[in-house]
């Protein structure tokens, strides 16, 4: 694991091993929780928790030398012992989604305006660590190896990703700093997941209870009552039970959701509790999006659900033997 320093900890806090930075700061959980001096770290991450999970917003950090103390470190190792206290699973996941996008933002910016062979030097290895992916710099592009491009492309849909696409030289494949990190979103989302799963879930101390007794009441608005038909169709079934459980659904799938739903009859209020479980849920966003999908703005247009061959080559099939002989989820059930 690289070593990184106070500024490099400030944008990527969770590369920090939370159980050795307390005591490095000479700090214990009982003196985060009731210290009156630490208010400030107990305050920002409950913020921080609040800000990425309610509002949608991506966390920004303070301004560098705002305070002493090492405030991102600390508010983020104390955002993960509430969220484990309050066992919080469904703001865990949003939490880390949000988390992963400000990181996104930190190492676009990080690898497309590094000034020095030390900086980029240090973000690739940043990378290294998240992913396991060895990128290298060649005149303005970054170039990754083919396998491991493929290995993380097969997950997007649109064709600017495909590998015909895009520019390839005796093996390597070139990609701007956003591609670069877009490629690795899903296991920057991971390894901020896999690191608040591997947190030691310590007693609530006091001074924590209240911060703890709100996420949990949060939490719970995350769980929705939705009446679930046995008789959906299976891509459509995978699709309600991926954000069931808290999983992020792609654009494709939340569009097939969204327009099987409409095509059913349900309303934009109906339909939009399905998405209050996804990790980067924004409910003006999603109301919006439904608006549109129904017709009620832009071009006044209800979109149509896409037929079973569309769902296949984005890969959203998921074919049972009831599915024979139908060409759109909406066949699906009927009487034939």
């Amino acid at each position: 694991m690289i070593k990184l320093g106070e500024a490099e900890l400030a944008k990527y806090p969770f590369l920090a091993d939370a159980g050795q930075h307390l005591p490095e700061y000479g700090f214990t959980l009982e003196q985060l929780a009731q210290d009156p001096d630490l208010a400030v770290v107990r305050e920002k991450a409950f913020n921080r928790i609040y800000t990425t999970t309610q509002t949608g917003k991506i966390y920004k950090p303070s301004p560098k030398g705002s305070t002493a103390l090492p405030l991102e470190v600390l508010s983020f190792i104390l955002a993960i012992v509430l969220l484990k206290q309050s066992r919080a699973n469904f703001l865990i996941k949003k939490f880390a989604m949000q988390e992963a996008r400000g990181a996104e933002r930190f190492l676009e910016r990080d690898l497309g305006q590094g000034t020095t062979d030390i900086q980029i030097e240090t973000t690739r290895k940043i990378i290294w660590d998240l992913a396991h992916i060895e990128i290298s710099k060649r005149d303005r592009y970054f170039v990754i190896a083919v396998p491991d491009y493929l290995h993380r492309a097969v997950l997007f849909h649109a064709r600017e990703w495909k590998l015909i696409n895009r520019q390839v030289k005796d093996g390597w494949v070139y990609l701007n700093p956003h591609e670069t990190v877009r490629l690795i979103r899903q296991e920057l989302v991971n390894y901020i997941s896999d690191k608040i799963s591997s947190a030691a879930t310590p007693p609530v101390v006091s001074g924590l209870q209240d911060m703890v007794d709100k996420l949990i009441l949060l939490n719970s608005k995350f769980q929705p009552q939705i009446a679930y038909s046995d008789k959906n169709p299976p891509c459509v079934q995978h699709a309600i039970d991926t954000l069931s459980d808290g999983k992020n659904l792609s654009h494709a799938g939340r569009f097939m959701l969204a327009t099987y739903l409409l095509s059913r009859g349900y309303n934009v209020k109906e339909i939009a509790p399905y998405f209050k479980n996804a990790p980067d849920y924004n409910e003006s966003i999603t109301l919006y999006q439904l608006n549109h999908l129904a017709g009620k703005s832009g071009n006044n247009t209800q979109y149509a659900c896409q037929s079973c061959a569309k769902l296949k080559s984005a890969n959203l099939c998921y074919a049972t033997s009831e599915c024979e002989g139908i060409h759109n989820p909406m066949q699906f059930g009927v009487k034939r």
